[in-house]
């Protein structure tokens, strides 16, 4: 597509009359609320699936690489913000033994043959929280802030050609586009810096769709300890930085994902990109989404699938970023689904350890509310606190946690314990043994034993290679050299404990 027929495309979706489209998404949340009363969004039983994004750098340098669109089509990916990104998506599967390994297997398949093809083009697929090292020959701030100006429309030189990424900095909604982080700030005009992150992005579906608010409050509250455990983006690309070697090391965040979406896409006086507050019930979940500001509203077609009777209201939901989100969806009426999309986690070091968050995170959906556990009534501030806690030290964080006798601690030992034992209760409960609900568990469980994470494990890295006397950008760049080639030999089928010596570094 030419920049001129992409500005075409954006003016066009510009001029979407704002009001008509609030008053369809109005419409569409009475029958999302008849249907979910009639039982329609009902299942016989959880499902789970999982959204994983990558980036793809050069095979011999390392350097961020721009993925062609005909091998992104080619491979089965789908497109995300930077041209650099690809991500693939599960089928939902029911949680249980088959499914999970359903689960890890279809991504393992879809990943081998992608790696296989892009190898072809000189490239690699990396599973990581955040890029450090930009293309050949470019700075990240030039890479992020590139764009042009056609027919009045401002357009991200290395943003895929979507429409609705184009338009939202060209639309009325007042994001920020402000990068801003501990020791790093950058200004742009489109939504491009966000294109520094790729997450993971579990998906869980409820058999009963007025469980989610219940669920959706668990889920608030193993948010900071899932997160603590798996932080992996403690580092930018250099040439962002505006402090010294050793401030950077000192002050520095774990998880700068956070800080990256939540500063880019938020305006001044507003918090879309935010923890969410508990839903009250169903409806609260609905009129959130159906109020939440709108970014770039649409006239949207329609055709034959069931939730086409509220895609209104799915284009609006595509704008509602909370670090937990509902879900509301299906193609068809038998396959329509009330779900919690989990957004505060990066991509990690391996398949494996993608998919011991994703069972870990479902089996404490299962078995938090079987079990009516009391982390139930922690405070919602004392969650947030949790969060944001995780993302600036992760596993050194000093967590609070309220324990099945409603006991409240900060032990992180103690912490993990029980939630890995809840995990394992849950994975149970939907019919795996004790010795394959542990085999999912375990790479994080060895994390916490060891008191090691991907972020702290790069940490140490350049933390070394400064004290040796490197230069701040080529320590960086080394650890991210040492990053992928560990992930190429354990991406497929090993886990991030295979990193580790026996001193755990």
């Amino acid at each position: 597509m030419s920049a001129s027929e992409l500005a075409a495309q954006v003016k066009e979706a510009l001029e979407a009359d704002g009001e008509e489209f609030a008053s369809r998404v109005e419409a569409e949340v009475e029958v999302l609320r008849e249907e979910i009363e009639a039982g329609t969004f009902d299942n016989p039983q959880a499902i789970v699936g999982l959204e994983y994004e990558f980036y793809a750098v050069d095979a011999e340098t390392d350097a961020l690489m721009r993925v062609p669109r005909r091998l992104l089509e080619y491979i089965g990916f789908e497109k995300e913000l930077g041209l650099h990104n690809a991500e693939l998506s599960t089928a939902p599967q029911p949680l249980s033994k088959y499914g999970l390994r359903a689960q890890e297997a279809e991504v393992q398949a879809k990943l081998d043959a992608a790696q296989n093809e892009v190898a072809r083009e000189g490239m690699a697929l990396v599973s990581d929280g955040l890029w450090t090292v930009p293309p050949v020959g470019e700075t990240a701030t030039g890479y992020l802030t590139d764009s042009v100006e056609e027919e009045g429309v401002r357009l991200a030189t290395n943003m895929s050609a979507a429409v609705r990424y184009h338009a939202m900095a060209n639309t009325d909604y007042a994001a920020e586009l402000q990068l801003d982080a501990p020791h790093v700030s950058l200004s742009a005009d489109t939504v491009m810096p966000e294109s520094l992150i790729t997450s993971i992005q579990p998906h869980y579906q409820m058999a009963h769709a007025h469980d989610l608010p219940e669920n959706f409050r668990y889920a608030l509250r193993i948010a900071g300890p899932l997160l603590a455990v798996s932080v992996n983006s403690p580092f930018f690309p250099p040439d962002l930085y505006h402090a010294d070697p050793e401030t950077i090391l000192s002050e520095g965040w774990m998880e700068n994902r956070v800080p990256i979406f939540e500063s880019v896409l938020n305006p001044s006086d507003d918090e879309k990109v935010t923890f969410p507050r508990d839903l009250e019930d169903i409806d609260d979940a609905l009129e959130r989404i159906a109020t939440d500001e709108t970014v770039v509203p649409a006239t949207v077609e329609t055709g034959d699938r069931f939730d086409d009777e509220f895609a209104h209201f799915r284009h609006k939901h595509g704008s509602f970023w909370r670090w937990v989100r509902p879900v509301f969806g299906g193609r068809t009426r038998k396959g329509a689904n009330a779900r919690i999309e989990f957004r505060p986690l990066p991509a990690q070091p391996t398949v494996r350890d993608t998919v011991a968050l994703q069972a870990v995170f479902a089996g404490l959906l299962e078995s938090l509310p079987r079990r009516e556990h009391p982390v139930y009534d922690q405070s919602w501030a004392v969650a947030r606190e949790n969060f944001y806690a995780a993302v600036r030290e992760g596993l050194d964080a000093d967590l609070r946690w309220v324990t099945a006798d409603a006991t409240e601690t900060t032990d992180t030992e103690e912490l993990y314990a029980e939630l890995f034992e809840l995990a394992r209760d849950g994975l149970e409960l939907r019919g795996m043994d004790a010795e394959e609900a542990n085999r999912y568990i375990q790479p994080l469980r060895e994390r916490v034993d060891r008191g090691v994470t991907p972020a702290s494990w790069k940490h140490g890295r350049v933390r070394r290679a400064v004290d040796r006397g490197e230069p701040f950008a080529q320590a960086i760049w080394g650890m991210q050299s040492e990053y992928i080639d560990e992930q190429s030999e354990t991406l497929v089928e090993g886990t991030f404990v295979d990193w580790l010596g026996d001193d755990g570094a």
